[in-house]
């Protein structure tokens, strides 16, 4: 990582939009603009808390260890949103880690100052308190589907989060082109089982693949997957 002039517009980060306008002079000269190659880390599960992060470029997947080998991926973090919010707790660990999956640029700030921001800023004490009930619902959420969803399921519901997350082009096909290992760690299954359930979906002429492109073919048949299985 390292520390970029890269021009920050102090209104696009979940901070900068429900802070005090007072309030953003203040965060010009503390924060940092850092600059994330492709495959970096931002933090490491278990690094000790040193602050909090903003994505201003890029997206970065959110993950923790699954098993010995495996990872799972909580989400994805793009133009705006938060990272480092859950190592706010006691132990002062990041519980997980953040990782660009493609070069992106975060704004850092340390966490005494990002403690003072919330006792000055209410009105964004309150979102992010909301922000936090919303992902707690969210995961748990995730859990059930992965405990109860067959594949099939969990790959139809991957394929929807990305499409309303990063949207699609003219063609249909989805703005956003992770690996297929990150596909099969958002969708919390194995390689082989992703791969086998993509091409069965393409068979079917529910999806179309080319390379690392999913073109979404019948959105209703993906929806009545996630649906069967509610």
């Amino acid at each position: 990582m390292k520390n970029t002039k890269y021009p920050c517009d102090l209104n696009t980060c979940m901070l900068c939009k429900f802070c005090i306008n007072d309030w953003k002079p203040v965060i010009e000269t503390r924060k940092q603009n850092i600059y994330i190659k492709k495959g970096q880390k931002i933090f490491a599960e278990g690094d000790p808390v040193n602050g909090i992060y903003f994505v201003y470029e890029g997206s970065v997947k959110v993950h923790q260890k699954w098993d010995k080998d495996k990872e799972l991926i909580l989400r994805f973090a793009t133009k705006g949103d938060i990272l480092g919010h859950l190592g706010l707790g006691a132990e002062a660990v990041y519980p997980v880690s953040a990782t660009a999956v493609e070069a992106a640029v975060v704004c850092y700030m340390d966490m005494a100052f990002f403690e003072s921001t919330l006792t000055v800023n209410n009105n964004f004490a309150i979102k992010l308190m909301r922000f936090f009930a919303s992902e707690l619902q969210r995961s748990e959420k995730r859990m059930r589907d992965l405990a109860h969803m067959p594949v099939k399921g969990r790959v139809a519901q991957m394929i929807i989060s990305l499409k309303n997350q990063f949207g699609v082009n003219d063609q249909g096909v989805i703005n956003f082109e992770p690996t297929k290992q990150d596909l099969a760690s958002f969708a919390g299954a194995a390689y082989e089982s992703l791969f086998r359930t993509l091409n069965n979906l393409a068979d079917e002429k529910v999806i179309e693949l080319s390379g690392k492109s999913i073109l979404i073919k019948d959105e209703s048949r993906l929806l009545e997957l996630i649906a069967d299985h509610h």
